[in-house]
């Protein structure tokens, strides 16, 4: 098969410019055979990575947009394929290997074409774009509440509140109990505490409560005393509220961008959704798989995520038609926009023909109708 496309190429260079179009033309209805040049005949070694609704893996069986592109493709092109399932990384690894080492030929994946990815493989022409997109749990107001209120920040600040409280309302109690009816009224000892608690709490939180309701001189002196300490308190407290509630804010309401610097980012690893936030200077972490990344967010060991906007949107909305995720958006903001592409090694000659394939099956109602059954478009 090589051989005669090298002799073709041969034959080209001693013909004229008259037969230059003839034999450039019979080369290129070559090129669709040279896809069947692999080692001892074998079947094109096709590895995928999971990248719903591209890539599907359901009981070890794959499917999806992409898989169906190519397999639309081979038909195109009459060839055999076999598949295996990768992680992105071992699938882009499997194809730039050196050619004695490669253990696959196409890469099939919702796989973006790069200009850092052109460094070691080729792509196909794109046959879907899409751009980055953000995606996030919309809180309402009994989750901001809760939210805010599982917050370390606030529960230190609440218990140092009732802390102090307990403490002062001791103190003043022991002092004044016997002598100030007017404070302490109440005839069992349940009633004792909890009005010692209260004149506690009042102290702490509105600040020393007039002097003059003490009877005793050391209460009084007590109560001038404590007065600029408790002052400071209160200002500590409600500075320690007030930082807790405008991060729990952030958290639960991600509008764009700007907003990622302050909250807890995921992403895919290896994806040029990772590249971008590492671009922009924003801290993330990292998940193997989108639906790892999806459910984080839904836990809250996430506040937003960061991927292909297609991949999240059908991602969400299928999880959505089984009752899950009912909290998740994604914003409506694009991001870096991106082209889909097949990859395959560098310098491949599947390159042209899978390339002649694609323009083919893209122009079909059949693409067309699959397109609009994953993605409603």
């Amino acid at each position: 098969m090589r051989r005669s496309l090298t002799t073709c190429r041969i034959g080209a260079m001693n013909l004229g410019s008259r037969n230059l179009g003839a034999v450039s033309l019979a080369l290129g209805l070559l090129l669709p055979t040279a896809l069947l040049a692999q080692p001892g005949g074998a079947a094109i070694r096709v590895a995928a990575s999971p990248c719903p609704p591209f890539v599907t893996s359901e009981d070890g069986e794959l499917s999806g947009l992409g898989i169906f592109l190519w397999d639309q493709v081979s038909k195109q092109l009459g060839v055999e394929y076999q598949i295996s399932e990768h992680p992105l990384n071992e699938m882009l690894t499997a194809i730039a290997d050196r050619r004695e080492d490669r253990r696959a030929d196409v890469g099939v994946s919702c796989l973006s074409i790069t200009a850092e990815r052109e460094h070691y493989i080729d792509f196909s022409h794109s046959f879907y774009e899409t751009y980055t997109g953000v995606a996030v749990r919309q809180a309402g107001i009994m989750t901001a509440i809760k939210g805010f209120f599982s917050r370390p920040a606030v529960l230190k600040g609440l218990g140092l509140i009732l802390a102090a409280a307990a403490v002062v309302g001791v103190i003043f109690f022991l002092l004044e109990h016997s002598v100030n009816p007017k404070l302490y009224s109440m005839k069992t000892g349940a009633g004792k505490l909890l009005e010692a608690f209260i004149v506690g709490m009042l102290f702490v939180t509105r600040g020393p409560i007039r002097f003059y309701e003490f009877k005793t001189l050391t209460a009084r002196t007590l109560s001038a005393v404590l007065a600029i300490s408790s002052t400071l308190l209160i200002a500590g407290i409600t500075a320690v509220l007030a930082s807790a509630f405008t991060l729990e804010s952030l958290r639960s309401q991600v509008t764009g961008l700007q907003d990622l610097n302050n909250v807890r980012v995921g992403a895919l690893e290896a994806s040029t959704s990772s590249a971008f936030l590492q671009d922009k200077g924003i801290a993330h972490q990292t998940r193997a798989e989108i639906q790892e990344l999806v459910s984080a967010l839904d836990r809250g060991h996430l506040d937003a995520i960061v991927a292909d906007a297609a991949v999240l949107k059908y991602t969400i909305k299928e999880a959505r038609e089984q009752g899950e995720y009912e909290s998740l958006s994604v914003l409506p903001y694009v991001f870096d926009r991106q082209n889909y592409g097949f990859a395959l090694e560098e310098d491949s000659l599947l390159v042209e023909s899978v390339n002649q394939a694609l323009l083919t099956v893209r122009e079909s109602p059949v693409w067309a109708n699959e397109v609009a059954k994953y993605l409603g478009e």
